[in-house]
């Protein structure tokens, strides 16, 4: 699989990681008091994300010029177009856990060390693959095209966070109080440690994005198999996943047909890792790019249209809690029962 390729010294790797570290180390210490996030709040921090993983690009382009550039860019944008796929599991699993509003930031900040970590295994494991083994384009790409079609002929399938296989190892191995203890994910109770509904909210978190990691680095390793690219095209999309649950949470229902643009990106992506081992070959990275504008633009525009003036003045999904309202974090707080809250689920099916 003919791909781009140039040399990234050791220290260029590190020096990147090194800034996403500290990127996750300011995000964490700017919100160590588990204050309630509102929408300008989050607004704010999803410009700041956006404008750094924009910037990646233009780094780039002055380092290794525009087709490395145009690359990345491809890559970063069908990879933020995936997330907020991940935004509506985030707020199914909030909302069936009743996860206080106050402790969902904590939730997926550590959602998403372990999405970065998923992430690079994955590319470095693709990526290999699809370099010594040139069937296992046609493999990925049948995947990301059957995947495409599941979500779109399934979008409301239901999503049971209390049968994923994980959490229910988790419960049976760790032993586990289902109550809430301040934004603690462990507690001692009677003597014994224990981890609270929290821990398993973010299990939860863990055990869905895992299979979301999947599809959503085949997708990228459609467009590249470049290891630098992709990982970083990752990361700089997945660091602002947070920050885009919180400013995305109001509109989410308005969100109507965003699954049909999402499913015609993973198919596109998949008939173009296919093509790549065929006499078509890549298709070109200005193509990519503008496939990937198209279909977002018209996905969003068009589920906005269709819905607006509908009321959005509903709670942060998750918690039905009026956004303001600090839960009590005191270690005797009463019992949580995980509830759907009667929110529906528009992800994609597994």
């Amino acid at each position: 699989m003919n791909d781009l390729s140039f040399a990234v010294p050791l220290w260029v790797w590190a020096a990147v990681s090194l800034v996403i570290a500290v990127m996750l180390a300011v995000d964490l210490i700017a919100h160590r008091d588990n204050h309630v996030i509102g929408f300008r709040e989050a607004a704010i921090w999803s410009a700041v994300w956006i404008a750094i993983g924009l910037a990646f690009g233009l780094v780039l382009l002055w380092w290794q010029g525009s087709e490395v550039s145009s690359t990345y860019y491809a890559g970063y944008l069908i990879e933020k177009a995936l997330s907020i796929d991940n935004v509506f599991v985030f707020a199914l699993v909030f909302s069936f856990f009743a996860v206080p509003d106050a402790y969902q930031h904590k939730v997926l900040f550590w959602g998403v060390i372990g999405a970065l970590v998923f992430r690079l295994v994955f590319i470095f494991v693709g990526a290999e693959l699809l370099q010594l083994f040139f069937w296992t384009a046609y493999l990925f790409g049948a995947f990301l095209i059957w995947t495409g079609y599941k979500m779109a002929v399934s979008k409301d399938a239901e999503l049971h966070p209390d049968r994923n296989p994980v959490v229910r190892l988790v419960k049976k191995v760790v032993p586990t109080d289902p109550h809430y203890h301040g934004g603690r994910f462990f507690t001692r109770i009677g003597g014994r440690q224990v981890a609270t509904l929290l821990f398993v909210a973010l299990i939860a978190i863990e055990a869905t994005d895992l299979v979301f990691a999947v599809d959503s680095v085949a997708a990228i390793l459609a467009i590249t198999t470049n290891t630098f690219l992709v990982w970083t095209a990752n990361a700089f999309a997945v660091l602002g996943l947070r920050s885009l649950y919180f400013c995305l949470a109001g509109l989410l229902r308005r969100f109507t047909y965003l699954h049909y643009g999402l499913a015609v990106l993973l198919i596109f992506a998949g008939v173009k890792l296919i093509l790549s081992e065929t006499p078509v070959g890549k298709l070109p990275i200005p193509l990519t790019l503008g496939v990937i504008l198209a279909t977002i633009t018209v996905s969003i525009g068009w589920s906005l249209i269709a819905t607006r003036g509908e009321d959005n003045g509903e709670p942060t999904p998750g918690t039905g809690h009026p956004a303001g309202a600090e839960p009590e974090p005191a270690d005797d707080a009463p019992a949580v029962t995980p509830s759907t809250g009667g929110h529906e689920s528009r992800t994609r099916p597994r």
